[in-house]
């Protein structure tokens, strides 16, 4: 099967990647394929009451040669959220697709009610495949703040979950929130395998960090690619006319007395970012900037500006999780940005007929897989070939 862009009738259009699966991903034939192979069934579900959010579970299911399993998942006048499954799972393998829509607290009780109401109809195993986390951004403490994805982790695990599927997770130590198993999937082989086909002359591209902390990121791809790589450092910095009048001039500190006199605390500097700097050749290039969430599009519209300026004649931003909220499409639309690559993670329709530059990369292929060696009892390093600690 070659790529083709497949248009499924109720489903939107999305680049498949080719069959078979990239080099670290394909199917290992000496296990068997048979999704009955192991005992108790398998049931799927999707938790999600948006329509447009189930696509991705009907794909998987699709995959997998299954019937979705018949839930209803429906809020109450007073906004409460109800579930009703409509078949047995007892001693079944349930796997509870959930895609995070745009109302995120309405999601996570879907999944909550549905993973709950599974273990108490006496569900063998009840597995979560939320291909993006949310609140995994707040994942680190702030001030007087609290680590969110830990607290949602707790609670994922006390309904009753019993596994965990997702994918590039904002912070992989995110795992050890859990007690539950986890694998953390990885989409950069079908980003690549998309750069590599859908971009014809992508052997003159850059890889580019738009921060040093997604320089990993960058390096990863850039050395799959053999390819170059750049990083952005720097902020714009304000007028000249803007700092002599002393508005911008940094604030007297006072030397507050310490706790014991003989105790004197050493106050750390603050931090200043430099003038915007690009660490790399990007004149004459394809820029294909790289990251793992694409929300606020601020940050990408000013790189893509400095790279413009620099030399560079196309722009492509390739991230995993395309949430793209507010006004990101009109602003994507209207800036130098020559498209932006995402996977199916998150549904992002709307987002795309207000922005054709939006492309979506179908990532159904590697998920039902890793249901398939669940239930199967295979093993899951199959999924995880070539992938080191550092990616």
């Amino acid at each position: 099967m070659t790529n083709k862009l497949v248009i499924h009738e109720g489903l939107s259009s999305a680049w498949v990647p080719r069959e078979p699966l990239p080099e670290s991903l394909e199917v290992d034939t000496r296990h068997p394929q048979d999704m009955s192979a192991a005992k108790g069934g398998l049931v799927i579900f999707t938790a999600n009451s948006n329509p447009s959010s189930r696509e991705l579970g009907r794909r998987i299911a699709e995959r997998l040669g299954v019937e979705l399993g018949k839930v209803q998942v429906y809020q109450e006048a007073n906004r409460e959220t109800r579930v009703q499954i409509e078949e047995s799972v007892r001693s079944k393998d349930v796997f509870i697709i959930q895609t995070v829509s745009k109302d995120v607290n309405t999601t996570i009780m879907e999944l909550l009610i549905m993973v709950y109401a599974c273990r108490t109809s006496c569900a063998r195993n009840i597995i979560g495949v939320i291909p993006y986390f949310p609140y995994s951004k707040q994942c680190k403490m702030r001030k007087r703040g609290s680590i969110v994805s830990k607290l949602l982790a707790s609670m994922m695990c006390k309904a009753g979950l019993t596994h965990l599927i997702t994918m590039d997770l904002h912070q992989k130590e995110i795992q050890g929130f859990f007690n539950i198993p986890v694998d953390n999937l990885r989409a950069s082989p079908f980003l690549l395998q998309y750069i590599q086909e859908e971009i014809p002359d992508y052997r003159n591209a850059v890889i580019v960090a738009k921060s040093p902390a997604s320089a990993k990121r960058a390096q990863s791809f850039a050395e799959r690619l053999r390819l170059g790589i750049a990083v952005i450092h720097g902020e714009a910095q304000d007028a000249e006319s803007d700092l002599v009048d002393g508005r911008h001039s940094p604030p007297t500190v006072k030397n507050i007395g310490a706790i014991h006199p003989s105790l004197e605390i050493p106050l750390l500097i603050p931090k200043e970012k430099p003038p915007i700097t690009v660490v790399g050749d990007v004149g004459g290039r394809i820029a294909i900037i790289v990251d793992d969430i694409i929300d606020d599009v601020d940050s990408f519209l000013a790189a893509a500006e400095t790279l413009k300026e620099r030399g560079a004649y196309k722009i492509f931003v390739m991230a995993t999780h395309g949430i793209l909220s507010s006004d990101a499409p009109q602003l994507i639309e209207e800036s130098a940005i020559d498209e932006v690559v995402v996977t199916n993670t998150i549904p992002h329709e709307i987002q795309k007929l207000q922005c054709p530059k939006i492309k979506t990369v179908d990532i159904s292929m590697i998920l039902s897989e890793a249901i398939r060696r669940i239930h199967n009892g295979e093993s899951m390093s199959y999924l995880f070939r070539n992938i080191g600690m550092d990616d």
